[in-house]
Formats: structure tokens, sequence, C-alpha cells
């Protein structure tokens, strides 16, 4: 990429173990010809074998930060992640109404150890967020718990799909890496019920830490800069399969992506 960056915002919380959330954000956006800001809504005790401790930041913390970057570098796409609080999501969904950008939201709710990052209120407000952005990106679980459903097949992930996209009047990613076997499943969805799918060999590892975070802030950046939703999404996904090979092992858990070993991979 030429001139330029495209001004990439990532709204999410801190990971000290360096492999999700804002860390993960910042490297993506970086290694693909982004500008990288944030705003830090948490910041987490946690490597690579789970969350010890979150410690929120203020809700007018977060709204400032958004308000100091936009105001004077300006923004082409926003990530949103781990927020934390129905408080705060309420909050967001108020003072991003007006954004004219692209706005991809990672609805974060289990780490990938397995440790809760949502309480049950901070669920429901995000049916209040999902109407104010573009495309939202849930996994199995996260499908699940936004529609109240049990899924165990690529056919019910994508008829939950269908449903959100329809309801909430957004376009919904819904990542199938979280079915038990096969080949992984992913299905773009948008209100109208038109869908793309995406079928690839699953690539057998446990370093999966930050995989989410890492679609998500990719496809925001290849949004902001000016790809159209599934040209940014075959981006996105090739890039996080890169990262997912290029895994250098790191931890005693479920280890980070390799984004220092990616150029083998990527492009």
């Amino acid at each position: 990429m030429t001139g330029t960056p495209a001004r990439i915002l990532s709204i999410a919380g801190s990971d000290s173990g360096g492999g999700a959330g804002i860390q993960a954000d910042i490297k993506t956006i970086t290694l693909l010809g982004g500008h990288a800001m944030s705003a830090v809504t948490a910041v987490t005790v946690q490597n690579t074998l789970g969350v010890d401790n979150v410690q929120l930041v203020p809700t007018h913390t977060v709204l400032a930060q958004i308000d100091a970057v936009v105001s004077d570098i300006g923004v082409d796409a926003i990530k949103i992640g781990m927020l934390g609080s129905g408080e705060l999501v309420l909050a967001l969904a108020d003072h991003l109404k007006d954004f004219d950008v692209p706005i991809v939201f990672d609805p974060v709710m289990v780490a990938t150890s397995g440790s809760e990052l949502a309480d049950d209120e901070t669920i429901k407000a995000y049916h209040r967020l999902m109407k104010k952005v573009t495309i939202v990106t849930p996994n199995v679980p996260e499908l699940a718990r936004l529609t109240w459903s049990r899924l165990a097949s690529a056919y019910e992930m994508e008829r939950e799909a269908r449903r959100l996209a329809r309801d909430f009047e957004c376009v919904v990613l819904a990542k199938g890496g979280h079915l038990e076997s096969g080949p992984v499943i992913d299905v773009l969805v948008r209100p109208d019920g038109k869908v793309d799918r995406w079928k690839s060999k699953r690539i057998e590892t446990q370093h999966t830490h930050g995989t989410g975070c890492t679609l998500s802030s990719a496809l925001a950046t290849g949004l902001g800069q000016g790809l159209e939703l599934v040209d940014a999404t075959n981006q996105a996904r090739g890039f996080v399969r890169a990262a997912l090979k290029a895994a250098p092992g790191l931890g005693k858990g479920n280890g980070p992506l390799g984004f220092a070993g990616i150029g083998q991979f990527w492009p």
C-alpha cells in the first residue's frame, strides 16, 4: 500500500501476554499496512494459561480516548473487541452512531483459555450495539449465546447467523472453527439473506490465542483500505491462517499466533 495508511481504531482490552486484544490488533493492522490507534477498555492479567484478573477502564476514559484520536488523526475503520461492561457497550452504541466508517464488532465473551470476559448484562447490551455496526464476527459459542441457541453443525450456525443478520440489520461473519471436526466452514451473511461461504482445511494446533482479535482487526483494516466486504474477508481469513501456521509455540497453554514469522506464509 502506498500513500497515507488507512487509520484503524481498535477499541479493546489489553492482553499482558501479547497474544490477543489491543496487542494482536496493533500487530495485525501494522503488518497489513494500516496505522493502528487504540482505545483501551480493560487491563487484563493473563498469559497462555488463562485470565487471572480484569481491571476495567472507566467508560468516560474509553470515550475520551476515541475522541482524542479521531478529532486529530481521523479514522477510516473501527474494530471493537472486549468491552467488559454493559454500561460501556450502551455508551459506545450511542457514541458511535454518527461515525460514517466501517465498524467491525468481535463480540468477545470467552477467552481462548475458557475465561469469561462478558457477563449476562454485557451480552444483552451487545444487541443494541449490533444495530450500529457494519459487521459482527462471532465464533460458534458466541453466536449461540447471542441467539440463545445450541449449535452443533454448520447448518445450524448458518441458520442462526441468518437470523441474527436479519433481526439486527448487520452483516454477520460466523466462524466455524469451534465445530468439532472436519474442515473449517465460515459464512458471511447479509441482512437480505445473501450468503458467501468458505471451507478450509483445519490447521491442527493448540496455539490459537487471539484468532478472533486478529481476524476482526484484519477485516477492519481491509475495509478501511477500501476493499469490498468479500475481498476484505478473504484477506483477513488468509492472514489468520498464515499466522496460525507461523505460531512459535510460546507458553504452556494456548499460545499466540505467529506475527513475527508470518512472512513465510503471507501473502
